[in-house]
């Protein structure tokens, strides 16, 4: 009698632990492709900019070239 008792109130303490055990949380993996995006959208813009002003120097200097070739 005392054997089945003491697996009886073991068996409690287990169903007691495994009831209390935290479900895993979701992760936020939502929040990061937004940053990545925006990061991404930054660099596009960043390297768009650099491609204006690599071609306004451009034009630059090829205007300066065409009033030196004009002298």
């Amino acid at each position: 009698m005392s054997k089945i008792l003491a697996s009886l109130i073991a068996g409690l303490f287990a169903a007691g632990a495994f009831a209390q055990a935290a479900a895993p949380a979701a992760p936020a993996t939502p929040a990061a492709p937004a940053k990545v995006e925006a990061k991404a959208d930054a660099k596009v813009e960043k390297k768009a900019e650099m491609k204006k002003k690599v071609a306004t120097k451009k034009a630059e200097k090829a205007a300066e070239k065409k009033e030196d070739g004009k002298k």
